[in-house]
């Protein structure tokens, strides 16, 4: 079970995008924050940045669409690059439909929880699903702490996908550093997304690889990877 690192460009510099993501080369993919500022309450990036990105790196990006009406939008982040898309459930009209129509496109389709929001009304679509993102700060800013209280949430969802015999990929984002990630993989997170952690390092790359380290050694030591 090879834990995954995503470095959030929220956290770097937008005037040197291009520079940022060669930055942490080496990483699995590359995390991309879209924000409507209806949604959440910011203003990020949108399809034109994507695009532009994803000429400029070769690394994966992993668009996170915190935006109303994903219904609409999401295939727009597949055409523009994206390798995979995560929507917010709270925000989609038809998440099964929706996440069909990305696979469908040629990229990976997640979906993701806000803090508040239970797993268990949706165990039925895990299979439609390549990940699921547990939110562990509320979205829509960067730098947050993390969120303790989301830890059996990230272990109830690591129950029900062993209990379907899925591949699913099981991602958090928010507040993940040296000092949580292994709290994270520990309760069955395989996909992290880092911030500040990689883009405020002094070396972004050896970053990347020590939080992998870590994610990995915890992970070889967590019940649910032993019994996986």
């Amino acid at each position: 079970m090879a834990a995954q690192i995503n470095p959030s460009i929220l956290s770097a510099d937008f005037a040197r995008l291009s520079d940022e993501a060669k930055a942490v080369e080496g990483a699995d993919w590359l995390h991309v924050d879209v924000m409507d500022n209806h949604f959440v309450p910011n203003l990020t990036l949108g399809v034109p940045v994507v695009e532009s990105l994803a000429r400029a790196t070769d690394t994966p990006l992993d668009c996170h669409l915190m935006i109303e009406a994903p219904d609409r939008w999401a295939p727009q982040y597949v055409e523009a690059g994206a390798g995979s898309v995560t929507f917010h459930v709270e925000a989609a009209a038809a998440p099964v439909r929706l996440a069909r129509e990305i696979r469908a496109k040629g990229a990976r389709a997640s979906m993701a929880l806000k803090p508040a929001t239970p797993i268990e009304p949706y165990e039925d679509l895990l299979p439609e699903l390549d990940m699921l993102l547990i939110m562990t700060v509320e979205p829509g800013f960067g730098g947050q702490a993390f969120l303790d209280i989301m830890l059996p949430k990230i272990r109830r969802t690591r129950e029900l996908i062993s209990k379907h015999g899925l591949e699913l990929w099981l991602q958090v984002d928010g507040g993940v550093s040296a000092s949580t990630i292994e709290r994270c993989a520990d309760a069955g997170a395989d996909v992290f997304v880092a911030g500040s952690a990689v883009y405020g390092a002094k070396d972004p790359a050896q970053a990347v690889r020590a939080l992998r380290t870590q994610a990995e050694a915890a992970t070889a030591k967590a019940s649910w990877a032993c019994d996986h």
